[in-house]
């Protein structure tokens, strides 16, 4: 998988998964794992700091959580990243229709 296309889908990646449902930083590498089918796998250096970024924009929120296995740090979407994500899914949604038909050919 080309990870310099995914550079710009970072963001809509994290606020996808983390809308389903509040995540901590390795649920979300090993989620994005598997749903590449092991094609891709976030590094820490490349995770935390987006979350951090996400943050700063207050679009995700973090808390801990004690856990059995001990204390978590989770994230959880806001309204404003909610917003944001609705509007990076429609951006995406226009870029496919591009790709798609630049690909059928001009004619």
């Amino acid at each position: 998988m080309d990870k310099e296309m995914l550079k710009g889908s970072i963001d809509l990646l994290l606020l996808s998964l983390i809308s389903q449902r509040d995540l901590y930083g390795y649920e979300i590498t090993r989620l994005l794992k598997q749903l590449s089918d092991d094609h891709y796998e976030m590094s820490e250096g490349t995770l935390y700091p987006a979350l951090k970024r996400l943050e700063k924009k207050e679009w995700v929120e973090a808390y801990w959580s004690e856990t059995p296995s001990g204390r978590r740090k989770y994230y959880k979407i806001t309204d404003s990243g909610m917003m944001e994500l609705e509007k990076k899914q429609k951006d995406w949604k226009l870029i496919e229709n591009l790709v798609q038909k630049s690909s059928e050919g001009l004619i």
